[in-house]
């Protein structure tokens, strides 16, 4: 019955898709959900840093129900883009519905599309990594894929990281730089990838060039079917779909820094490289990805079998209710800043 409790990551489109249809002020039914009854319940449920047993770790790997859940989101993640184009391009909305449609839908990408399409991008299966790759085309975030797993994972807690946010760095100005820098780093790592093959930029290999090819098909099949206002709730959802990964991306390595051995080369990636949460509400709807210092020791690893590290940083509250208040800068400056350690400041 304890794998169950995995479900409840679809709770979020379950929300969702009740917002969508209803309308009116259930439009904003999501955003609350999302960033204010699941921090309370954070709150009211006790921290559980237990991990599993090698036995238990065997026999959870064994089980395909964990993949399924994953592989779920996509019909759920479409199914939801493609009801909120209908509502947007064929009913009269209110700007307020506007608002609370595109916040739903966008919080669903970010969530149970860019979140889970980590997860499947690090997989060894091609069939799951496909499937990770389209659950970011509706964010319009494909390049994601190369970036993150030949940037990011090299280059987390360094200034080389677009990903990292560098202490006393708003949220704000890390999502221009993030944003920004990710997508050209996408783009010089793919050229690196091609070039190491001896392959050509037209090669059928050059995933980024596939990329816009797919993005741009998405967009021009929305036009063609919804109009103008279904692009424009298509482009705007996907904006705020990979804003919450960047915002999420600012509080996994908020201030953490690799310090540089005696050679001048970073050291490798630890435990301490990446802000850890053991809240057991966000641990289960992101599917532990608040577990992240342990995905950093070994990308590969599974959710279900992720460890807690008692030598990670820990933060203070889980994900949902932490990326809250990176959103009050001063607020995030006074509660974290003196819990990163003092020698990665120096740095």
């Amino acid at each position: 019955m304890k794998d169950l409790k995995y479900l409840a990551a679809f709770s979020i489109p379950m929300v969702a898709f009740i917002g969508l249809y209803l309308k009116d002020y259930w439009t904003f039914l999501a955003p609350f959900y999302a960033f204010g009854i699941i921090p309370i319940l954070e709150v009211i449920f006790p921290l559980d840093s237990k991990n599993l047993t090698s036995e238990e770790a065997d026999n959870q790997l064994k089980k395909t129900f964990f993949d399924w859940l994953l592989y779920l989101n996509l019909p759920i993640v479409y199914s939801l883009v493609a009801f909120g184009l209908y509502q947007t391009s064929t009913t009269v909305l209110t700007t307020f519905e506007w608002v609370g449609i595109i916040l739903s839908v966008g919080i669903v990408l970010g969530v149970n599309g860019i979140n889970v399409g980590h997860e499947l991008g690090h997989r060894l299966k091609t069939n799951e990594r496909f499937l990770g790759k389209a659950l970011l085309l509706p964010s319009l975030y494909m390049h994601f894929y190369i970036e993150h797993n030949f940037g990011h994972h090299l280059h987390a807690a360094t200034p080389e990281d677009p990903a990292t946010a560098r202490y006393n760095q708003p949220l704000y100005s890390f999502w221009i730089t993030s944003v920004s820098r990710q997508y050209v780093n996408a783009w010089k790592i793919q050229k690196t990838l091609l070039n190491n093959n001896n392959r050509s930029f037209l090669s059928f290999k050059n995933d980024m060039f596939w990329f816009t090819v797919f993005q741009t098909l998405y967009l021009i099949l929305i036009v063609l079917f919804f109009g103008k206002l279904g692009l424009l709730f298509a482009v705007s959802s996907a904006v705020v779909g990979f804003l919450l990964l960047e915002t999420v991306n600012y509080i996994e390595h908020y201030g953490l820094l690799r310090l540089k051995t005696k050679s001048g080369r970073y050291e490798r990636v630890k435990e301490i490289h990446s802000w850890n949460s053991n809240h057991i509400i966000g641990r289960i709807v992101l599917y532990e990805l608040t577990r992240h210092s342990d995905h950093h020791f070994k990308s590969s690893k599974k959710y279900q079998v992720l460890d807690c590290h008692e030598e990670s940083p820990q933060m203070p509250f889980g994900y949902p209710t932490s990326m809250v208040l990176a959103l009050v800068p001063p607020l995030w400056f006074k509660i974290m800043n003196k819990r990163v350690p003092r020698e990665m400041i120096s740095a």
